[in-house]
């Protein structure tokens, strides 16, 4: 079980990446801490290019004082001021919309560099712009996604991605997989640990007493094996060890109804079993405000759910309501956002 130290004596500090220069990341990320900054309690650091970051703030006519650190450490804590890690320097532009290399290694750079901010203690929460897949393969790096990346830069495993939308929080059992694969990803021992992880990470983001829903695999909860048999031998078996330990759960659900379930009250998460299956549901009720959170690391990261938009990137015209939130959501729990670096090992 994770669990959360006590507030920092400082304002709370969320790490931001840029994400890929070549998409609309910079331009969210300003936009929201510009509409924040009247009300905000914490220190944004931000983590790329300077021209890059300047760029941005051009595109959208702002100005502010940007300091460019050396060292971490000396983040100023002043609102006024946009501290900011350079990982990259180039001040070529890197043109927009197009997926090449420098935007892959400029985001994947970041991403480093805030994780080591973080394991240093100099920032308590992690925020990512969105990076895009293709060119962070023609950078050198072989991660099908944040979170697998961020994983493996911290060394734990039994990593969650958890949506908030709403009032709906979506957990994934799988995540980057063809639905062809899930099937065989999915056991008892793994249904399980994921239901007993979740139920922890909601006690952790202040649910005291969750009750978690797992979502059906197959139409209509299989309807008894005439749909497939994975509901009963192994979601049914995984829920009822659950159950006899004391945890609150129930299940399984067929998908059509379950998320609607959630939203309305009756429980506090649902844990997805693919992708797609818990995607549809939370881009459905607010594509831009679904706010992603990875829960199992030291620290916590938000993220918006959606991707770099390079078909209108450097327009000025990137929507930035999913940042908002996403820094929001990092901001609301940045006091208490230090998580044990214990992770039990579950693969």
């Amino acid at each position: 079980m994770t669990k959360l130290s006590q507030p920092q004596r400082r304002p709370a500090r969320i790490g931001i990446t840029l994400g890929d220069p070549a998409g609309i990341g910079p331009e969210i990320v300003v936009k929201a801490l510009l509409e924040l900054e009247p009300e905000r309690a914490w220190t944004p650091v931000l983590f790329g290019n300077p021209h890059v970051l300047q760029a941005a703030l051009d595109l959208v006519g702002a100005s502010r004082r940007v300091k460019v650190l050396d060292d971490v450490a000396a983040v100023d804590d002043d609102p006024r001021v946009l501290s900011l890690v350079a990982t990259a320097a180039d001040p070529e532009p890197v043109p927009y919309g197009v997926v090449g290399s420098r935007g892959g290694e400029e985001a994947g750079r970041a991403i480093m560099a805030v994780v080591d901010a973080a394991k240093s203690g100099a920032v308590d929460v992690i925020n990512t712009a969105p990076l895009n897949k293709e060119a962070l393969r023609l950078a050198g790096y072989h991660y099908p996604g944040h979170t697998e990346m961020l994983a493996e830069r911290f060394g734990v495993d039994g990593v969650y991605t958890m949506f908030e939308v709403d009032t709906l929080r979506i957990f994934f059992l799988t995540r980057h997989h063809p639905l062809s694969e899930v099937p065989a990803l999915l056991g008892v021992a793994q249904v399980h640990a994921g239901i007993t992880r979740c139920l922890g990470f909601l006690k952790d983001l202040g649910v005291e007493t969750p009750v978690l829903a797992v979502a059906a695999l197959n139409p209509h909860g299989g309807e008894h094996g005439l749909l497939g048999t994975e509901e009963r031998a192994i979601l049914e078996p995984a829920i009822k060890q659950a159950q006899s330990e004391g945890h609150r759960v129930e299940g399984p659900i067929p998908a059509d109804a379950v998320f609607y379930q959630a939203r309305m009250g009756r429980y506090a998460g649902v844990l997805s079993l693919y992708h797609d299956q818990g995607h549809i549901a939370a881009k459905t009720l607010d594509f831009y405000g679904t706010v992603s959170v990875t829960l199992g690391l030291p620290v916590l990261r938000t993220s918006v759910d959606h991707g770099t938009a390079f078909d209108i990137a450097g327009r000025g015209v990137a929507n930035a309501h999913g940042q908002v939130a996403a820094l929001s959501a990092a901001g609301a729990w940045g006091a208490r956002a230090r998580w044990s670096t214990k992770q039990p090992k579950e693969r």
